[in-house]
């Protein structure tokens, strides 16, 4: 059976859980942004947590808006168009700035300037002045560059 026929399925579940946590929680999370099922938003301080347009937060990321042992609520931000890897955590009162990637399993401790891309635990920046050409974060020519390399597993 083809998987992604059931993409729909997803894509209205996504869609319910981001209704319930803006609805109910009064989180700000853009109606064109993207986040996996499993994506953990802070339900302490949902009031917090600010997500932007065209973003999209991978699978068991957890963003945080509160640190209980300091007691403060605080706003974290990600941007528009940002791009937030798998198993990342964005600790409270973090922004994240427009056009920006965060590298997979990456501790944000600090906030992110817009056009950057950081990874590792802490966080640290890899690169600057990046340039993203489409929504979630899509780098400038990476279809291309994958156009390429289905095309190389053809004749493998």
């Amino acid at each position: 059976m083809n998987l992604g026929k059931l993409r729909w399925v997803r894509l209205y579940l996504v869609k319910f859980k981001r209704l319930w946590l803006v609805k109910v929680f009064r989180m700000d999370i853009h109606p064109s942004s993207q986040f996996s099922l499993s994506t953990k938003f802070d339900l302490t301080n949902p009031k917090g947590i600010h997500v932007g347009e065209e973003s999209y937060i991978a699978f068991d990321v957890a963003i945080l808006a509160h640190d209980l042992t300091r007691g403060f609520h605080t706003h974290t931000r990600i941007g528009r168009r940002c791009f937030v890897g798998a198993r990342s955590i964005i600790l409270p009162g973090i922004t994240i700035g427009d056009e920006s990637i965060v590298g997979a399993g990456s501790v944000v401790t600090r906030d992110v300037p817009p056009r950057t891309v950081v990874a590792g635990n802490p966080a640290r920046v890899i690169k600057t002045d990046i340039v993203v050409a489409g929504p979630f974060g899509r780098l400038e020519g990476a279809d291309a560059r994958q156009g390429r390399m289905m095309a190389e597993n053809d004749f493998a």
